[in-house]
């Protein structure tokens, strides 16, 4: 699922076609891709808790852009989308492609949303679906993976990344994640179709 702020359009524009772009060369067809469009960037992690809790998608791509003004309101705004993307990925377990950019000027907006490698949109959602692979591999190949529109990322299918090329984190699950809820959360993303 791709989530899009209304805020900022002419930006976020350049990163949805370059999100379906990221998606489409890794051979998703544009009928397994959901766009819904949100206010702005502060609503991006209910309505990404909502897309994980509906169990329908493997991963959300959140894209959005808040621009430095006048006022320390960019601060706030580009914080609390950032901490509730992450917290929502932690506590849903699901991965989320995070492409709010935050930048001091829309020209450095329009430089990151247009079109070519440095598209930030494209590199949010080949981070997202690279994360459900590496997700699904860690869990032992568990998950959505049965009619799930995310196949294997592109280069991937023969040679998994090397367990050296990966970055080494310290394990992050806390006791919250297997709280009240977390097995029939799992269940119902097991069951799910599979979908971005």
């Amino acid at each position: 699922m791709i989530l899009r702020s209304a805020f900022n359009p002419r930006v976020v524009d350049g990163l949805l076609a370059g999100a379906r772009a990221a998606l489409h060369s890794m051979g998703l067809a544009a009928s397994a891709v959901t766009v819904e469009e949100v206010p702005g960037a502060f609503e991006l992690p209910l309505a990404a808790r909502a897309a994980a809790g509906s169990g329908r998608f493997d991963a959300v791509v959140a894209l959005g852009a808040v621009i430095r003004g006048d006022t320390d309101h960019y601060e706030h705004i580009a914080r609390e989308a950032a901490a509730g993307l992450a917290a929502v990925s932690r506590d849903a377990q699901m991965p989320i492609g995070f492409g709010v950019l935050t930048v001091a000027s829309e020209d450095q907006a329009l430089v990151r949303s247009s079109p070519g490698p440095g598209n930030k949109g494209a590199e949010a959602a080949r981070a997202a679906v690279a994360m459900v692979h590496v997700v699904r591999r860690l869990r032992g190949g568990k998950g959505r993976q049965r009619g799930s529109a995310v196949g294997a990322p592109a280069g991937s299918a023969s040679t998994p990344p090397k367990r050296d090329s990966l970055p080494r984190r310290r394990n992050l699950d806390d006791s919250r994640s297997r709280g009240r809820g977390f097995q029939a959360r799992r269940g119902r993303r097991t069951r799910a179709s599979g979908r971005v």
